[in-house]
């Protein structure tokens, strides 16, 4: 997929592409062995409250995935200067290659990354719970402190995870 692919894809879903980033990105640190799923709050993880939990197939999954990202986002610190970050892009171009990287994008004013459609937004677990589109994407701030994943779970429930460990 070229840079240009990208930008358009994701510019359906409310996202302005700006830059691909080459080289490693600065992430939160977690202690050796865990993910940002596996993670608990005393290593910095915060979870969607009980509202803000979706189940794929729930009419307003949406509106309430969408509001809740938003939220924390803004609450743990996604954000950097013109609501800039970090989106996780899916750079394959056949299912035999796997080419992820990091694209700096901005939110704009209008958007909606959980009712896109947008494939690089799209969860492969999802797929495996129903029909309809189901996200599941990772971002990153730009300055690497706070790191979010929303996320469907086994049992069928979409939620966000933020990893913003202490100090």
């Amino acid at each position: 997929m070229t840079n240009g692919e990208m930008a358009a894809a994701l510019a359906r879903a409310g996202l302005l592409f700006i830059t691909r980033i080459h080289g490693e990105v600065r992430r939160p640190a977690l202690p050796p062995g865990h993910s940002p799923a596996s993670a608990r709050p005393e290593h910095g993880r915060f979870d969607s409250p009980p509202h803000e939990v979706a189940d794929v197939d729930e009419p307003g999954m949406v509106g309430k995935v969408n509001a809740g990202w938003y939220r924390m986002a803004v609450e743990h610190g996604l954000f950097g200067e013109d609501r800039e970050f970090l989106f996780a892009a899916d750079y394959s171009t056949s299912a035999a290659e796997y080419v992820q990287g990091w694209v700096r994008v901005r939110l704009l004013d209008e958007w909606d990354l959980a009712g896109s459609g947008v494939e690089q937004l799209r969860s492969p677990m999802g797929a495996l719970l129903t029909h309809r589109f189901v996200p599941e994407f990772t971002v990153l701030s730009l300055d690497g402190r706070v790191l979010m994943n929303t996320t469907v779970w086994g049992n069928g429930a979409i939620s966000t995870i933020a990893i913003r460990p202490p100090g």
